[in-house]
């Protein structure tokens, strides 16, 4: 059971995962689906930049509690020496990536809003530093291996572009009057999806037999066993996003209006899953046997 900067660290870590992966998959998603979002561009932007302030502050959040579990005290949390200790460790890199990341976001978004078009591609840059990030401190870098840190960082692009379309993709679905435009969201989602699957699963099953070694070590290891819990959850929202480009997406493309309110459901619960995959990977690089 972790103390309670374990369990800060915890928390940190799963709002850093929230704010970074939503705004880097919101700035994708709008750039890969502009034209089937245009109506609702002003409202991913205030999305957009509410998770980027939030992954700022939890950056800044997480590198503090670093301080505090170094000196077993709150006052670690302030401590210039601690801090400045931390700064220049791989620590400190991957809070100069993060802060760089959400800031070049939140002024691209703001740039956009201002009708200049070079914001997008500097939110683009902001949201590829935000996650590349990850692969700075940790089990990844901790190998020794470029290729492995850039294999988490297109992992983690994946994620996020499939968290950022489910926010514009649910709120069409609840929208009668958007059933096409929903329709035409999912299926151009469904067809990246694809791609995006595949590409998820083998990045997965690469870096989970990197870290564990071996089958024993998998299964029997508290580490090897919350990996595969957290595979278990990708299972269903894979399973879940099956129903919905199968099942949902054509049915809304032939106009079935209950199809979208199912769809929504759908997202819903998919939602909080990917949610559960993200607590649980805040835990595993946090208080287990890896330190991310």
């Amino acid at each position: 059971m972790p103390d309670v900067w374990g369990q800060a660290a915890i928390l940190a870590k799963l709002l850093l995962y929230i704010g970074a992966l939503g705004a880097a998959g919101l700035v994708i998603a709008q750039l890969a689906f502009a034209s089937t979002t245009d109506s609702l561009t002003k409202r991913i932007r205030n999305q957009t930049i509410a998770l980027a302030v939030l992954a700022l502050a939890a950056s800044l959040l997480g590198f503090m509690l670093r301080g505090a579990a170094l000196t077993g005290g709150s006052d670690g949390m302030t401590d210039p020496e601690i801090l400045g200790l931390l700064w220049q460790t791989p620590v400190g890199d991957a809070l100069l990536y993060r802060v760089s990341g959400s800031a070049m976001i939140i002024v691209g978004v703001l740039m956009s809003r201002a009708g200049l078009r070079l914001g997008q591609w500097l939110a683009l840059v902001g949201a590829l530093l935000l996650l590349w990030s990850f692969a700075q401190i940790g089990h990844i870098p901790d190998k020794g291996q470029l290729g492995l840190r850039l294999l988490l960082s297109l992992h983690l692009a994946g994620v996020a572009f499939w968290i950022g379309v489910l926010p514009p993709l649910h709120h069409l679905s609840r929208r009668d009057d958007r059933l096409n435009q929903a329709a035409q969201l999912g299926h151009q989602f469904g067809i990246a999806a694809t791609i995006i699957v595949p590409a998820l699963i083998i990045a997965g099953l690469i870096m989970g037999w990197v870290l564990t070694g071996t089958p024993s070590a998998l299964f029997g290891s508290g580490y090897g066993q919350a990996l595969l819990a957290k595979f278990a959850f990708v299972a269903v929202v894979l399973t879940l996003a099956a129903v919905n480009k199968l099942r949902f997406v054509p049915a809304m493309q032939a106009g079935n209006t209950a199809a979208a309110r199912h769809l929504a459901r759908s997202i819903q619960i998919e939602t909080a899953v990917i949610l559960a995959v993200l607590a649980t990977t805040a835990a595993l690089t946090s208080v287990l046997t890896l330190r991310n």
